[in-house]
């Protein structure tokens, strides 16, 4: 999620892209709770299925912030690398 978030705002801080991962797939967790006929049609479909899920769990929200934050570490990291001065 990182990953994609980072790709899609290339100049936005780590703190921007982590926040708005986080804020993503929460969107996206929460949605699983609604089972309108609609969505349940999307989400019948391979890609509607890989991107919507099909049911609310609590320990996907940990998955999503443990590799959002290691994600952000790395982006830091890196962040942290390419600023330093070349010796």
């Amino acid at each position: 999620m990182f990953l994609l978030a980072a790709a899609l705002w290339r100049r936005a801080s780590t703190r921007s892209v982590a926040l708005g991962a986080g804020l993503f797939a929460l969107a996206i967790e929460v949605s699983q709770l609604h089972h309108a006929p609609w969505i349940d049609a999307l989400r019948a479909t391979r890609p509607g299925g890989l991107v919507l899920g099909y049911d609310f769990v609590w320990s996907d929200l940990l998955c999503y912030a443990t590799g959002i934050a290691f994600g952000a570490l790395a982006d830091a990291a890196a962040r942290h690398r390419r600023a330093r001065p070349v010796a």
